[in-house]
């Protein structure tokens, strides 16, 4: 079997053995020796709104006081429920300080499966704002508001706590899809964390100089990449803003206007990047990417070189990683790398040997990244995490993670797939049997099947089948409203076809490739009622193309016609281009449908005419409006 050493992303780096063995600080300490360091260098960065090392230190410290006091301590889960911010950064790190462990709630997901989060992860205290707590489910958690509880809060010392944390201890905990209808919550522990952040400082050179984007949803574990080891380098962070992570070209100008060096993208937005002009005076230097099989090759006048990665969240974040070498040849997809530091890949048989160089096996994960295990799930702890034979430590396991791979000449891995039927939708993991487990609770489902399909290459969309109950009457709307409860957007179906019976194999599982194309299948929403207003009219001109169909209705809701919150990020970007005005992704959630959409652009438009009056009558001739 090829080695597993350690990857050098530039040739002429250092190699650094046996990081494993080498105590890493926790993020918290590293954070606080930045902050001493240089203090009013800056450290992140959202828009206009920024802070330096020192105001993010003194803010996470006296909220850090603050947790401490209402009994946050070693290992114990805490909700951070807030949007993509500063204070967000502010909060996971006080968290981290006070010695608890951060669970990331995504407000974009349902309340109740936020609410199974908190429950099963035995969180006693959420962070939040007043505004999202609103929207949370009552529970056994105290609730801290950042704007509600100031006063509380900044009257803690700015004296960082007494360090507290082990490496053993939990870092955070993210929740993955799971196929028994529930989320699974994977505990990250702080060595792991520690060994992801030491490799990515040395593979990448990270200084203070660099100036890093971050764009992930919370409940992404990439978004512990982003932020992690460049604050713990002194460098910057800027958070990208909604209605430009999703849009290619804005994306590109952003990176470009805001000298950013390193960026990490999903593969999706990487391939879009790939395909555009760059000028040649960017900043950039890595795009990093991953959370799918990506399938394009860098054009050599890029400038900037592509790093192609690959780890579950069982492994905290990344477990290989692979320069992407420019090419105008695609005879088969780029690898994902090697081995990071701390980090072992095994690619094994069915009987737990090594595979022969060149032959497909499922890929098997130990080393210094693997989480602790699954949040009150000893079963499927054991079941994924085994023990590891090839290693003399004892108690020392391997994490089965359930991809198929094979070894190349140089050493480097060729992924191939899922052994199970898991996929990745949007650079998220689903289980399709979660949403097939919870569609099967509506009456009107007998028994159903859900797959993904990639009927337009590189765009992968979720797909239930339905045996319907006898005389039952149900539309597409219906079902998404009652998978909406249960499950976030990105595992909503983009189609429900109604099936006489599932089919199966002759050894009798379902048979995929019999299930039919879902083009003319489909269930359809309510009844078509056309635009009543120019902005209505202009809206759907809007969202028909995103949403591939042929024409929308006003009654029709956004996310029942199996929009999601990275295409809402997309009709953001294009009402703000089309009307002049700022439609908030939060805006859209709570407005779905084109007549309410379409109601609150009418009032942007409005407040923003009587502002360009008022400010006409007032005589200020100096500020603009766009």
């Amino acid at each position: 079997m090829p080695s597993t050493n350690s990857l050098t992303i530039q040739t002429d780096l250092p190699k650094q053995e046996n990081l494993q063995t080498q105590e890493t600080p926790c993020i918290a300490e590293l954070v606080r020796q930045q902050a001493a360091a240089n203090p009013t260098a800056l450290a992140v960065a959202a828009g206009s709104e920024v802070l330096s090392y020192a105001e993010l230190s003194r803010r996470a410290n006296r909220l850090a006081h603050y947790l401490r006091s209402i009994g946050v301590c070693r290992d114990a889960a805490v909700g951070l429920y807030l949007e993509r911010s500063p204070a967000m950064v502010v909060a996971a790190l006080a968290i981290l300080r006070a010695g608890g462990a951060y669970v990331p709630l995504d407000p974009a997901q349902p309340a109740a499966r936020l609410a199974f989060m908190l429950r099963d992860s035995n969180a006693r205290v959420v962070v939040s704002t007043t505004r999202l707590a609103e929207r949370l489910s009552a529970g056994a958690w105290q609730v801290v508001t950042l704007d509600g509880d100031a006063e509380r809060v900044a009257a803690q010392s700015e004296s960082q706590p007494e360090h507290i944390a082990k490496p053993e201890d939990l870092a955070y905990i993210i929740y993955t899809s799971g196929s028994t209808g529930q989320p699974k919550g994977v505990e990250i522990v702080h060595s792991g964390l520690s060994n992801l952040v030491a490799w990515h400082r040395r593979a990448f050179q990270v200084t203070y100089a660099d100036r890093a984007s971050a764009l992930a949803a919370l409940g992404f574990d990439a978004a512990v990449w982003e932020i992690w080891p460049y604050l713990a380098s002194g460098a910057s962070l800027h958070l990208v803003e909604d209605n430009v992570r999703n849009h290619a070209s804005a994306l590109r100008d952003w990176i470009v206007s805001q000298r950013i060096t390193i960026s990490f993208v999903p593969t999706a937005m990487a391939e879009n990047l790939l395909q555009l002009e760059w000028p040649k005076e960017t900043s950039l230097h890595f795009l990093l990417t991953g959370a799918d099989t990506l399938k394009m090759y860098p054009s050599s006048r890029l400038p900037f070189v592509l790093v192609n990665n690959y780890g579950p969240t069982e492994c905290t974040v990344v477990t290989t990683s692979g320069v992407v070498p420019p090419s105008s040849s695609v005879q088969q997809p780029p690898p994902i790398g090697r081995p990071i530091d701390g980090v072992d890949v095994y690619i094994l048989d069915d009987r737990g040997q090594p595979v022969p160089e060149g032959t497909a096996g499922e890929i098997y994960i130990g080393g210094a990244s693997l989480a602790r295990g699954y949040r009150n799930r000893p079963d499927l702890t054991a079941e994924r995490f085994v023990q590891n034979s090839f290693s003399a430590v004892p108690g020392a396991r391997l994490y089965r993670t359930g991809d198929l791979a094979r070894w190349l000449p140089d050493g480097q891995i060729a992924f191939l797939g899922r052994v199970d039927e898991q996929v990745k939708i949007r650079g998220y993991r689903v289980e399709p049997g979660e949403i097939a487990t919870v569609l099967g609770q509506h009456p009107a489902v007998r028994t159903c099947v859900v797959v993904a399909r990639e009927e337009t290459p590189g765009e992968k969309e979720l797909v239930a089948y339905m045996v319907l109950s006898p005389d039952a009457t149900v539309d597409a709307g219906e079902l998404r409203e009652h998978l909406l409860h249960r499950l976030p957007d990105y595992m909503m179906p983009a189609a429900f076809v109604p099936i006489a019976s599932v089919p199966v194999t002759e050894n009798g599982k379902v048979d995929r490739a019999a299930l039919p194309f879902p083009n003319g299948n489909r269930l359809q929403g309510q009844a078509y009622v056309g635009p009543r207003t120019l902005v209505e009219e202009e809206l759907v001109k809007i969202l028909a193309p995103l949403l591939k169909l042929d024409r929308v209705g006003v009654n029709d809701n956004f996310f029942h016609l199996g929009g999601h919150s990275l295409l809402g990020t997309q009709v953001i970007a294009r009402v703000s281009e089309r009307f002049g005005v700022d439609l908030t992704l939060l805006k859209l959630f709570d407005h779905p449908t084109v007549a309410e959409m379409s109601a609150e652009i009418e009032d942007l438009i409005l407040a923003k005419i009587e502002d360009a009056t008022r400010i006409e009558l007032s005589g200020d001739h100096n500020r603009s409006v766009v």
